[in-house]
């Protein structure tokens, strides 16, 4: 939802992969402008609308992204979509002081336009087991937020995992999954364990690869 430089540059990048999507956008006029853009089809209508998500088959979407330049828009439309059945949920925060209704509902994943790209957004889209991310140093390292079930690591040792050098694992967390323990050498990895992953900005796709595959 939302035909604007992200979700143009998004919608771009999953249809190149192969990925199917509609792109939802309530100016007709730009309506027009991403028609001539990408080759999937274009909604033009408002995503608050419930009707307007059923066109787009919400109920069988691996995922939802709102991604307009209004939070109200964005979380009532990720509110309707949870409802009707979308898988995932994410969702763009323009303003900081909105950030605690968006958190209160726990299944949207936040994502921040000032340091968030298409690129890894896809990734986003596509990862349905990163719960969550923080970006760090001006975006050159991002701290990811998933479960593990790999079972190619699952037995292994953190300090056997961290021998690698373009990630850090930092933390995991307890078994009900609410509160957070440093990570040491010893710490077994378990599956569906939930971690904390420090990453080099260019190795995300490795990290994914590794944990979630």
């Amino acid at each position: 939802m939302g035909g604007g430089r992200l979700g143009l540059k998004l919608a771009k990048e999953l249809i190149f992969d192969g990925h199917d999507l509609t792109l939802i956008e309530k100016d007709e006029g730009k309506c027009h402008y991403l028609s001539s853009e990408i080759d999937d089809l274009v909604l033009c209508g408002n995503s608050t609308d419930e009707t307007t998500l059923k066109n787009a088959e919400i109920s069988i979407a691996d995922a939802f992204v709102a991604a307009t330049g209004n939070d109200e828009t964005n979380l009532l439309a990720a509110l309707m979509a949870r409802r009707l059945g979308a898988k995932k949920i994410i969702a763009r925060l323009n303003e900081p002081q909105h950030e605690p209704i968006f958190v209160s509902n726990d299944f949207i994943t936040i994502i921040v336009p000032e340091t968030i790209e298409a690129g890894y957004l896809e990734k986003l889209v596509l990862k349905p087991k990163v719960a969550d991310l923080f970006f760090v140093d001006h975006g050159n390292g991002e701290l990811l937020e998933l479960e593990v079930n790999n079972s190619k690591i699952i037995g292994k040792t953190v300090g056997e995992i961290n021998s690698q050098d373009n990630f850090f694992i930092c933390g995991m967390y307890d078994e009900s999954k609410t509160e957070v323990n440093i990570a040491n050498y010893n710490t077994l990895i378990t599956k569906n364990c939930k971690l904390l992953v420090l990453t080099k900005k260019g190795a995300v796709g490795e990290v994914l690869e590794l944990f979630t595959n």
